[in-house]
């Protein structure tokens, strides 16, 4: 019994896999702004002291593309100090926004007063700046009805036409530097670097204590529980720091006074209340920044100061480690990571790390070695 003839098929070149964006998200190089023509521009970063700081590559992106554009932030009154540490920032506008509020008043509209501020100013472009859980699309309707032409933003999400520009989220573990760098690029503005820098201001002050002296500095604190190390541990860091020959200056916020004094003990030396200013010009000597994940990391990085970073469990180190100056980021990885929560409901295991760990940590990256 003979075989039925084979059949061959020809081979078929592959199709090219399909465009799964949006119909409505941006396409880079269709419409995208003539940046060069825009006398003003406004960028949304309603966030904390940290998050504005990452923004530096934005505006310096910006600068370059948009040469006799005003720059202006919008920022939360914790995120404004950070404003003047940048210096292609040109102007602030300062706004506790209604998304980033836990309680609104029925029927009340909490962004009128922001609306008509921004419609006055006569804006080209606003640039909507979000990390990857947050939605650009609140911030898209306010400079829709401030009457801003332009308006640039990230997002999964489908929100009609708010956003003049949606450029389609990158993935989630992606640096928040380079998503930001990312959506500019995507709409025609060019990277000019990712890396942080901040300006130290010229009346700065270093507490006399520290004037001369070799030093390091040791931040407590942070914005929330679960992101900090336990004092106990900052302290047995400071005693060490000090038996290398180095003053240590223990910083906080004037709230954190007791942890800072804590921590500080009788061998620390404890500095509370700084500007943001002075703490910069702090930070710029420093020997070694020790800290949490917090927004004295991201000024320790964009003043060059070399940093060991104790991160929690609560975000993704990809998403926010310092690049920009000497780091070791100091983490245990563990299961509920990223958790994002106020108060970790375990035993903080992912800051179960050994105060010897930390300082062999900071002689490493010190800029000046031991003795």
């Amino acid at each position: 019994m003979s075989l039925p003839p084979m059949r061959v098929l020809a081979a078929v070149p592959a199709d090219p896999l399909p465009d799964l964006r949006h119909p409505a998200a941006h396409r880079p190089g269709h419409g995208d702004p003539d940046w060069a023509a825009m006398r003003r521009v406004l960028v949304v970063r309603p966030d904390n002291v940290g998050d504005v700081l990452m923004t530096g590559p934005v505006f310096r992106a910006l600068r370059a593309a948009a040469p006799r554009a005003e720059l202006v932030l919008l920022a939360s009154p914790a995120g404004a100090a950070a404003a003047a540490l940048l210096p292609e920032v040109d102007d602030v506008v300062t706004a506790s926004v209604s998304w980033q509020q836990l309680e609104l008043v029925p029927g009340a509209d909490p962004d009128a007063a922001l609306v008509d501020d921004l419609a006055a100013r006569g804006f080209d472009a606003a640039v909507v700046l979000t990390s990857f859980s947050q939605s650009p699309w609140p911030a898209a309707e306010v400079a829709r009805r401030a009457g801003i032409p332009v308006r640039v933003g990230t997002s999964k999400e489908f929100g009609g036409g708010l956003l003049t520009h949606w450029v389609p989220a990158p993935p989630d573990e992606e640096h928040q530097v380079d998503r930001m760098l990312g959506q500019l690029a995507a709409v025609g503005v060019p990277s000019r670097g990712h890396g942080l820098a901040a300006r130290v201001p010229d009346d700065a002050q270093v507490p006399a204590a520290l004037a001369g002296t070799r030093y390091a500095v040791v931040a407590p604190g942070a914005s929330c529980p679960s992101r900090r190390w336990p004092a106990e541990r900052f302290a047995a860091v400071v005693r060490d720091l000090a038996a290398d020959g180095l003053t240590v200056a223990v910083t906080g916020t004037a709230k954190e006074a007791d942890l800072v004094a804590t921590v500080a003990g009788g061998a620390g030396l404890a500095v509370t209340g700084l500007g943001l200013g002075d703490l910069a010009a702090v930070l710029a000597g420093a020997e070694v920044v020790v800290a949490n994940n917090s927004g004295g990391v991201h000024l320790a990085d964009a003043v060059g100061a070399p940093v060991v970073e104790l991160f929690a469990g609560t975000e993704t180190v990809g998403q926010y480690a310092p690049r920009t100056t000497r780091a070791e980021v100091l983490t245990v990885r563990v299961a509920c990571a990223p958790c994002r929560q106020l108060v970790c409901p375990f035993g903080q295991e992912c800051l179960a790390i050994a105060p010897g760990e930390v300082v062999d940590a900071a002689r490493r990256v010190r800029a000046v070695p031991v003795g």
